[in-house]
């Protein structure tokens, strides 16, 4: 297979949800260290965010990470860099993005690893990690998170973007709800 084929069918997946697996967070830290060494003095900070990062909660077998850069136009100079690093993107979704840029990694047809490159210290950047620590800290809401991405995986199996629209509103709600 290609790797045109590969990031395709990667692109396609259906939405699909697997148990916590208790690997996630060596598979976070063995591509943090991976990055840090083939970019030293890249990056500001590099944190697992998203449900892999939440003990316990069920989530896409995709590693979220948050990769902290001192400006969004020293994000688009590693677009590059990281594509020959065994990243790919679409530079169309990218083009629709503001406030941080996208990068994948797959093997074998199947995302692994989603790459947010993200201003350190922005809005976007405490956001993102803000999420993440209520759900690490509250069982209640993210057992609730996990009802409602398992009822939003089944609606939406095919069509990542309705998912992803749907947990937006969610995270939302619980930010404001913290705050």
């Amino acid at each position: 297979m290609d790797e045109e084929e590969s990031l395709n069918r990667a692109i396609q997946e259906e939405v699909a949800l697997y148990p916590y697996d208790a690997n996630w967070p060596s598979m976070f830290e063995e591509e943090r260290d991976r990055l840090l060494r083939l970019f030293p003095g890249d990056f500001l900070a590099i944190e697992h965010f998203g449900s892999t990062a939440v003990p316990g909660l069920s989530a896409k077998p995709i590693i979220d990470i948050l990769a902290g850069v001192d400006s969004i136009s020293r994000a688009d100079e590693l677009m590059e860099p990281l594509c020959h690093a065994k990243y790919t993107t679409s530079m169309e979704f990218n083009a629709s993005l503001v406030d941080r840029r996208w990068l994948m990694r797959w093997t074998e047809g199947r995302r692994t690893h989603h790459l947010h490159l993200v201003v350190y210290g922005s809005q976007e950047w405490d956001r993102r990690l803000a999420f993440r620590n209520i759900l690490r800290a509250n069982t209640e809401l993210a057992e609730q998170y996990e009802k409602n991405k398992r009822l939003w995986a089944a609606e939406f199996r095919s069509d990542r973007e309705a998912y992803t629209a749907a947990k937006a509103d969610f995270i939302r709600e619980a930010l404001k709800s913290a705050t």
